[in-house]
């Protein structure tokens, strides 16, 4: 059956934003080209989102070209503001943005371990109240929270997770409180898992697996286009992955023994120890600081050994879903690079039968924000595009 002429309506002014987000201003002429559709539909639906608010002539082909066609339409950018925060054991940050994702303010604010609850809440909350100012938006559509721990799908808070400072499950509950945006949390990995997709080392994958190399370790599964989280959206905590070297067995409370025992960063620091690597002066965690003093100094034992660790937490997960490509991510993985990544590939490939190749993360500690923040620019143009037709 046709569709209404409603319905096509809806349809075709849909699909022009979607080719003015991802293309940028466009003419009538190319979005006539682009979408197939006639011309007086396409002038049609032009007059209607300039006259919904949706777009605007931002500029002219040039002086040889006149009359309406000339014209290049954009988005109204400022139709919505949106913000991303990464929220983590020692801090938090926060980037404010407009409709298309463009940076408009940024800060990040230290929160000590010895911090109380309430204290930490307010300091992350005024934070990015502060921040959302100096970008001038005076009121946030979306705000997308990047925190570790496991995000229950069924309620969507984040769940008590051991060792994890209490503040950062009361954050998401004061920030609903205090703002009238909508709030999208998502567990760090998975976020990182969706940058990388979107704009870093897996674009042109719609299924692999990113594992998180950083304080601590994680995965997010990324199958067939679309993020799995798992029954309690516990999918990915290899940190529990029982793995041969370490000792142990991890426990329902505990990780030690487990994957993070091998591959976290108090880990790598022991492993760099035993090769007689001094921790360099360096911000961050000290495994990603240990690694990429290793590679710029050419320590191949240490380097070899470290590869051999992350090789047997990703032919663990390999064995379970066959990505056919496992992303380092996290700063330590971005740290290593492509010479880690290589390491990995060359250990992973004597471990499994599954061709898997190795890619080091192109985002690094920065792609939980940029997650975030596509999270949140997707929720606020669902939203707003969703006005159109």
């Amino acid at each position: 059956m046709p569709a209404s002429p409603s319905t096509a309506r809806v349809i075709n002014d849909r699909s022009a934003l979607r080719l003015l987000q991802s293309e940028g201003p466009l003419t009538a002429a190319q979005l006539k080209t682009m979408t197939g559709l006639s011309r007086p539909t396409v002038a049609d639906l032009v007059e209607r989102l300039q006259g919904s608010g949706l777009i605007r002539v931002v500029g002219e082909t040039g002086a040889d070209r006149r009359g309406p066609n000339a014209r290049v339409y954009g988005i109204v950018a400022d139709r919505a503001h949106l913000a991303a925060l990464d929220v983590r054991t020692q801090g938090v940050s926060v980037v404010v943005a407009d409709l298309l994702g463009a940076t408009l303010a940024e800060a990040s604010l230290p929160i000590g371990p010895d911090t109380e609850t309430e204290p930490a809440v307010e300091r992350a909350a005024a934070l990015l109240e502060r921040t959302a100012g100096e970008a001038g938006a005076a009121r946030l559509h979306s705000v997308g929270i990047g925190a570790p721990g496991l995000v229950d799908p069924v309620t969507g808070e984040l769940r008590d997770s051991s060792g994890l400072p209490a503040w950062h499950r009361r954050l998401v509950a004061a920030l609903q409180q205090r703002l009238p945006a909508r709030i999208v949390l998502e567990n760090e990995t998975n976020l990182a898992a969706v940058a990388e997709q979107r704009m870093g080392a897996a674009r042109d994958r719609d299924t692999f697996v990113l594992l998180w190399l950083g304080h601590g370790v994680g995965a997010a599964l990324f199958l067939d286009g679309r993020l799995r989280r798992g029954a309690s959206g516990g999918a990915g905590e290899i940190g529990f992955l029982p793995v041969p070297g370490t000792g142990g067995l991890p426990s329902a409370s505990e990780c030690a023994g487990g994957f993070h025992s091998l591959a976290a960063s108090a880990a790598i620091r022991a492993l760099a120890a035993e090769h007689g690597l001094e921790v360099p002066d360096a911000p961050g965690p000290a495994g990603a600081a240990l690694v990429a003093h290793a590679t710029a100094s050419g320590r191949d034992a240490f380097l070899d050994a470290l590869a051999r660790r992350i090789a047997l937490g990703a032919a663990a997960v390999a064995a379970v879903v066959d990505p056919g490509c496992v992303v380092l991510g996290g700063e330590t993985g971005y740290a290593g690079g492509p010479g880690l990544a290589a390491r990995v590939e060359s250990f992973l490939s004597g471990l499994t039968p599954l061709p898997t190749t190795v890619r080091a993360g192109e985002l690094g500690g920065a792609a939980v924000l940029q997650g975030a923040l596509l999270r949140a620019r997707d929720t606020a143009q669902e939203d707003v595009f969703g006005q159109a037709g």
